[in-house]
C-alpha cells in the first residue's frame, strides 16, 4: 500500500461583510492533528481581512502599521488551543540554545505578571471551565496593557515568529496615526474592522472536536499550557472533517458579523 497522502480538493466561497472570498484548497483525507488546519485558517483569515483593508483604503484612509511598529505587541494576546499546541511544537523544534533563551524570556514574563498580581487571573482564564465574555476579560486586558510588557516573542521590536504569529496579531491594524499607538487605550485609535476572528473560530472548532469549553489562552502562558496538556496533542481527525467543521465555524462567525453590521452594531 502506498504511503502517499491523498488530497481532496474543495472550492470555497465565503460571503463577508465586505465582499466574497473564493479559493480552491487541498485537504488531506488522512487522520491529522488539529494543528494541520492552521495554515488554511490563517490564509482564509488574511484573505477575508484583505477585503476589509481594501475597503478602508478605498474610503481614503491609510493603514499606519509597519514593520518595527510594535506598540500593539504590549497588549494581551489570546490564542486558541490549536495555536498554543503549534507554538509549543515550534519552540520545541528550536536549537537548544535558542529554545532555552526563549523559555527563559517566557519565564521572566510570567514572573513580571506574578509581581503585578495578574498571573493567577490569566492562568484562571486559560483553564476556565466556562466561556469567558469580552466584558469579563476587559479589566484584565487593561491591567495587562498597563504593564507595557513586550511580547516574549518580540526581538528588537520585530516579531520573531512572524510566519507563525497568532491570528489575533494578524487581525490588528489601525488607520489612526502611528504616534497614537503609544497608548492603545486612547479613543483616537481607529482600528480596521475585523470580519472574522480566526482565534475564536479555532477555539470553537476545538470545543466541537473535543466536547469541551471554548477557551482562549494568554500568549505568555501558551507554551506552558501546551506542555501541561500533552494529551491534547495526541488527537487525530480526518482532514476533511477538520476542514468542514472549520469552514462551518468561519461561516457562522461571518453571518453573525454581517447581521451585527446591518443592525448598526
Amino acid at each position: 500500500m502506498s504511503n502517499q497522502t491523498l488530497i481532496e480538493h474543495f472550492e470555497i466561497s465565503l460571503q463577508t461583510p465586505s465582499g466574497e472570498v473564493s479559493t480552491a484548497v487541498g485537504v488531506p483525507t488522512s487522520f491529522v492533528p488539529v494543528t494541520a488546519i492552521l495554515p488554511l485558517m490563517r490564509s482564509l483569515g488574511e484573505e477575508v481581512q484583505e477585503l476589509e483593508l481594501a475597503q478602508v483604503r478605498e474610503a481614503g484612509h491609510t493603514v499606519s502599521c509597519q514593520k518595527g511598529c510594535a506598540a500593539c505587541c504590549r497588549m494581551l494576546v489570546p490564542i486558541s488551543v490549536p495555536e498554543a499546541l503549534a507554538l509549543a511544537n515550534r519552540v520545541e523544534r528550536l536549537e537548544q540554545p535558542e529554545r532555552e533563551r526563549l523559555l527563559t524570556k517566557l519565564d521572566l514574563a510570567q514572573q513580571q505578571l506574578a509581581r503585578a498580581g495578574v498571573l493567577k487571573q490569566l492562568s484562571a482564564l486559560a483553564d476556565s471551565p466556562d466561556p469567558v465574555s469580552d466584558e469579563a476579560i476587559e479589566p484584565l486586558n487593561r491591567a495587562y496593557y498597563a504593564l507595557r510588557m513586550p511580547c516574549p516573542f518580540l526581538e528588537n521590536e520585530v516579531c520573531s515568529i512572524y510566519d507563525d504569529r497568532p491570528a489575533a496579531c494578524r487581525e490588528l491594524a489601525v488607520t489612526s496615526p502611528a504616534t497614537d499607538c503609544q497608548d492603545m487605550t486612547r479613543q483616537s485609535i481607529r482600528p480596521v474592522p475585523v470580519a472574522v476572528r480566526i482565534s475564536t473560530a479555532l477555539s470553537l472548532l476545538w470545543a466541537d472536536l473535543t466536547t469541551t469549553t471554548p477557551r482562549l489562552i494568554p500568549l505568555p502562558l501558551a507554551v506552558d499550557w501546551a506542555k501541561r496538556h500533552q494529551a491534547e496533542q495526541q488527537g487525530r481527525w480526518a482532514g476533511t472533517e477538520l476542514f468542514e467543521k472549520a469552514i462551518d465555524k468561519i461561516g457562522r462567525y461571518l453571518s453573525q458579523e454581517k447581521a451585527r453590521r446591518s443592525n448598526g452594531g
